[in-house]
């Protein structure tokens, strides 16, 4: 891992392509701002984290027939 110092307004670019900037610092909290183009995807690492073990408690579920699947009726549109 590679670590950086850097203040506020201070920019750290990573392969030509996207920019990391510090835009405050508050207490214990840190603001980025990430200007990189629409196919490189950002997301939070505690986002994917609680995908994979969404992903993984699904995988434990029994299976379903789909005989066994409830069928929705006019009626329950209605309601």
């Amino acid at each position: 891992m590679l670590v950086l110092t850097r203040r506020v307004n201070e920019t750290i670019v990573i392969d030509g392509r996207v920019k990391v900037t510090v835009i405050s610092i508050d207490q214990d909290k840190i603001r980025l701002g990430i200007d990189a183009p629409p196919e490189v995807p950002i997301v939070r690492e505690e986002l994917l984290a609680a995908v994979r073990d969404e992903n993984k408690a699904a995988a434990r579920t029994a299976p379903v027939a789909a005989g066994e699947l409830p069928v929705k009726t006019k009626q329950d549109e209605r309601q």
